[in-house]
């Protein structure tokens, strides 16, 4: 018989329970519950398939590669904010020195060596090749209800890359011209009629996106450091680093993940990221913000075999004939599922207070990447831990 995903989950926490944490406490002493949820975590990730080992080629051999990818996951589990804190969590805590795999505090390597293991991490995409992997076969059998879709801000610690040629490049603003007096405003010149419906731009990026494959379009989203501002109750912030878009199942399970930079609008990068999603599980709803009420992604959603839920933007002129062109409403089934939107924004919660999202000390967009994917691995197999609780 075919177990379910919740019935392999109770198997393997069962097991845990049963076998692996009594052998791991007659070895190690008693373990605290961070202790047990890492070697939970490390137990459910299919990290040691996709980490090279490193040997039998020529020169010196590098360091073991599977004990520092284990120990990065350990620093998200732990939040840890620097290498150098886990570096001291390595030497004072024997447990988590062995869970890790090293057994002496002797065998830990230097903070240099951590930092050209992670630069290697990050240039081969080992955190997202693994957490890919544990996406499809945990939910390659499930029927998904929804997907909650949306950004959040990263703050990192670098500046534009911004030469003095491309400053120079820039043209300057332009003077704002003064309009007519408040009271005073007659027909729009260019539209005697009143301005004609919204049609969707041709050219666009997210028109070219529709005839193009998942890595072209990856490869056409701006990944560089920029400065992002966001509007909430008619207050703007800004922030300087970057965006990660997330895909979140129900559940509150990450699907699919995607950063770029904090100046790109977040509609940009909801037809790629649906098309990633769309290639691991298998989904019915789309749940989006206004943000995305584009109608590019609406098409590209039916075309998934989805039915996107998105809120639409008013458009239009209040000194129009025509008005102002009347919102589309949801019905009451519409309306009911858009309230689960708002996992998305506990997975976010989630992974800045519990998995290291907000401690960023990296630079680039890849090392970004490779940080935040440590953190999502690990909040992924936690949540699927307590899909059983």
């Amino acid at each position: 018989m075919k177990l379910t995903l919740r019935q392999q989950i109770t198997q393997f926490a069962h097991v845990l329970q049963t076998g692996l944490f009594p052998v791991l406490q007659e070895e190690l002493g008693e373990l605290s519950e961070p202790a047990k949820r890492l070697v939970a975590i490390l137990e459910m990730i299919p990290l040691a398939r996709f980490v090279p080992s490193g040997r039998g080629w020529i020169g010196r051999p590098s360091k073991d590669r599977l004990a520092i990818a284990s120990a990065f996951v350990a620093k998200a589990v732990y939040g840890l904010s620097t290498t150098r804190q886990l570096l001291e969590a390595l030497h004072s805590d024997p447990p988590l020195r062995r869970i890790c795999g090293w057994s002496e505090s002797r065998q830990v390597p230097h903070e240099a060596t951590f930092s050209r293991a992670f630069e290697e991490f990050a240039r081969m995409e080992l955190p997202q090749f693994v957490h890919e992997t544990l996406i499809r076969e945990t939910q390659k059998d499930r029927l998904i209800g929804h997907i909650a879709r949306d950004s959040t801000a990263i703050e990192a610690r670098e500046r534009f890359p911004e030469t003095p040629q491309q400053a120079a490049a820039q043209p300057a603003p332009a003077k704002k011209k003064r309009g007519p007096k408040p009271g005073r405003r007659g027909p729009h010149k260019r539209h005697p009629g009143g301005k004609p419906k919204y049609q969707p731009k041709s050219g666009t990026r997210m028109h070219r996106q529709r005839r193009m494959s998942l890595p072209e379009m990856l490869a056409d989203l701006p990944t560089g450091c920029s400065l992002g501002v966001k509007t909430s109750n008619g207050h703007q912030s800004y922030w300087t680093g970057y965006k990660l878009h997330l895909d979140v199942a129900d559940g509150q399970i990450p699907i699919s993940a995607i950063v770029t930079g904090a100046g790109l609008h977040d509609s940009q990068v909801a037809i790629p990221l649906a098309t990633m999603t769309a290639q691991r599980v298998t989904s019915m709803y789309d749940l989006m913000d206004a943000a995305y009420d584009a109608t590019e992604i609406m098409e590209h959603s039916r075309s998934l075999g989805h039915i996107p839920i998105i809120p639409a933007v008013k458009r239009g002129r209040k000194d129009s004939p025509e008005g102002v062109h009347a919102a589309r409403q949801f019905t009451w089934a519409e309306a009911d599922r858009f309230r689960e939107r708002t996992m998305v924004e506990r997975v976010y919660g989630r992974l800045k207070d519990e998995f290291g999202g907000r401690d960023i000390r990296v630079r680039g967009a890849r090392k970004v990447m490779a940080h935040l994917m440590f953190g999502v691995l690990a909040l992924t197999a936690d949540q699927l831990m307590k899909l059983v609780s």
